[in-house]
């Protein structure tokens, strides 16, 4: 059964971001979305100016791979799509990860950001994850829950937690959308439960 699409303020939301649990499980993972697919994390337009504005405060935390990388294809690339995503290392990790000493996955530019070096946390498609902003050709948005199987682990801690995926990314989606727009998610949220 294909998952409803509730109109919120102009923007179309998959039920699926209600009815689906999410809570990202690191210690499994260890950061592998950074590291896994076939093209760097989408970029927002606007965010390009804040790579480029941020990238002194960010860089010292990057690896030597993802500095040649960016040295070599710029701070964001256009992929196949044509859409603006962050350059990848050998087409493996984004160009702004490094790994801890446990080789764990990190975000240079979060670290950064955590750090109080840094305006910009990281890309929205990044900090949203799993859901996906989309805008469509009427105009309109719409946010679906993308299912990726490497994010198996979230999917089940979510659902031990009893954590909807819109209440896990409530961060992301007030500083996107507002807090209204988040009490309106919450609204619907109830009434559908």
């Amino acid at each position: 059964m294909s998952p409803a699409i509730i109109e919120i303020d102009n923007i179309l939301v998959s039920s699926e971001i209600f009815t689906e649990h999410f809570a990202c499980d690191y210690p499994k993972c260890k950061g592998c979305c950074c590291i896994i697919g076939d093209s760097g994390a989408p970029l927002e337009e606007s965010e390009c100016g804040e790579l480029k504005s941020n990238f002194e405060k960010y860089k010292s935390y990057m690896s030597e791979q993802g500095l040649l990388s960016v040295k070599s294809q710029g701070l964001w690339v256009t992929d196949s799509d044509g859409d603006l995503v962050t350059p990848l290392i050998d087409g493996k990790e984004c160009a702004f990860t490094y790994f801890d000493e446990n080789d764990n996955c990190m975000c240079a530019i979060e670290k950064s950001w955590f750090d109080g070096e840094s305006k910009f946390k990281k890309p929205i498609s990044c900090w949203l994850y799993p859901i996906r902003v989309s805008k469509l050709s009427n105009g309109m948005t719409a946010l679906n829950l993308h299912q990726w199987h490497i994010c198996i682990d979230a999917y089940v801690k979510g659902k031990k937690e009893g954590i909807p995926a819109f209440q896990f990314l409530k961060e992301p989606l007030t500083f996107l959308f507002g807090e209204e727009f988040f009490l309106k998610l919450e609204e619907v949220y109830k009434e559908l439960n």
